[in-house]
């Protein structure tokens, strides 16, 4: 007799199937209007940046369609000069080793995020392992420019709408940097909670920063969860860099009633309008909305839980459960990457409604094509990213890329590039 866990298992991918099945007879059915891909400036195509991150490359693939390789760039042509560097400074290498050791899952870190330059000209790129940004010419390959963080681990980028800043989360010296992206000099930063993370500029002149806390220690259970640090939401003014806000989801969790759940804010989303938040939390399967103007959570989403999925908390990605969100441009669907439950699902705004499940490989984070139908995740433990329907949750397409893919982010590059001519 199969044990109640291979059941509830093979209960989960029959219910994978079926839903995939319904979907595939309905995807001829027609689909809601979206707007069509926005006119690149002229010299320049639309793409996605793709970074590998136990590779060290980063790859190009077209931003809608069947999202085809363009190019490959390599951002860490500087190696050996940078571990000479680490092997000869104790400390420095204490700190190489615990993010091997520890975020990197055994590997080393070489790319967190990456954007493109207004002119398509250069790649920035923040490596963790290294502790630092840089520039990366993308006609030859060659650093531009290099900015050492604060510390030693870089983490969550974000650019600024006109796209002339960067801000980049230096994780162990809990600190924002904020950059000029065409020179690497520093135009500001600004004091976080413990280990900063995602960075989130808004319409209306701020910076938002989350704060996680220690992931990478084994005191996962819920009564423990005061031992990940101090864990906030830091909003400041984008041009002084002086706090404008505070938020410790702490209180906002305990009045909606889910002491339980941590106060670790992981990806989040804007509604298009500004007025509404959804957000991952650490350990959870699912998603909350917050009411940015009432300064509470409204509602909560509880996603299926793969049977299959180990149940020690001590096993999952940095506290990751539920690592990826991204919203439809008409603010009407959500797309979730349920990383350590090896789905992802399309989930109406209105209803709450999840689509079907599709099987991802521990998807480990969703952005939007550039088109704006689909919702894009890079299938870490695949080695691919993979392009959802936002009207039918089906899978549309899927491309191969480099080890342990993270971040997805539009870009604009030449529109003759097709890699580096030199390294």
């Amino acid at each position: 007799m199969p044990s109640p866990r291979t059941s509830g298992t093979r209960r989960f991918l029959g219910a994978l199937a079926a839903s995939l099945t319904l979907v595939a007879a309905s995807a001829g059915a027609g689909s809601a209007s979206v707007p069509g891909p926005a006119a690149a400036p002229a010299g320049l195509q639309e793409v996605m940046f793709v970074g590998n991150n136990w590779d060290g490359t980063a790859d190009v693939i077209a931003s809608h369609g069947d999202f085809h390789r363009v190019g490959r760039v390599n951002v860490i042509p500087d190696k050996e000069e940078r571990l000479r560097e680490i092997y000869l400074n104790p400390v420095k290498l204490a700190f190489f080793l615990g993010v091997r050791s520890g975020p990197g899952e055994g590997h080393d870190q070489f790319v967190d995020d990456m954007y493109a330059t207004p002119d398509g000209s250069a790649m920035v790129v923040s490596r963790p392992s290294f502790a630092d940004v840089v520039s990366l010419d993308l006609r030859t390959g060659r650093i531009n420019w290099r900015f050492p963080v604060a510390g030693y681990r870089a983490d969550h980028m974000a650019v600024s709408p006109d796209g002339t800043r960067v801000a980049v989360s230096a994780s162990t010296a809990n600190t924002v940097h904020v950059l000029d992206i065409g020179t690497g000099r520093q135009l500001g930063s600004f004091k976080t909670g413990d280990k900063p993370h995602e960075n989130v500029f808004t319409s209306d002149g701020l910076l938002w920063n989350m704060s996680i806390g220690e992931v990478t220690t084994a005191l996962d259970a819920p009564w423990l969860d005061w031992s990940k640090g101090d864990r906030k939401i830091t909003v400041v003014d984008a041009d002084t860099f002086e706090t404008v806000r505070v938020i410790d989801m702490r209180a906002r969790l305990d009045a909606f009633g889910r002491g339980d759940l941590s106060d670790a804010v992981r990806p989040l989303v804007f509604t298009p309008d500004e007025k509404k938040i959804y957000f991952q939390v650490s350990f959870f399967n699912g998603f909350l909305e917050y009411d940015v103007d009432s300064d509470r959570i409204t509602r909560l989403k509880n996603l299926p839980g793969n049977p299959a999925t180990d149940p020690d908390r001590t096993t999952w990605v940095n506290d990751s459960r539920h690592h990826g969100l991204s919203i439809s441009p008409d603010g009407g669907k959500l797309c979730v990457a349920g990383t350590m439950d090896d789905y992802a699902t399309v989930v109406d705004r209105d209803t709450l409604r999840e689509g079907p499940l599709v099987p991802a490989s521990k998807p480990y984070w969703a952005t939007v094509s550039g088109d704006g139908r689909s919702c894009v995740v890079s299938e870490s433990g695949a080695d691919r990213v993979t392009a959802i329907d936002f009207a039918t949750g089906q899978r549309v397409a899927s491309v191969e890329v480099g080890d342990h893919p993270q971040r997805v982010r539009l870009a604009r590059v030449p529109a003759d590039w097709t890699g580096p001519t030199a390294g």
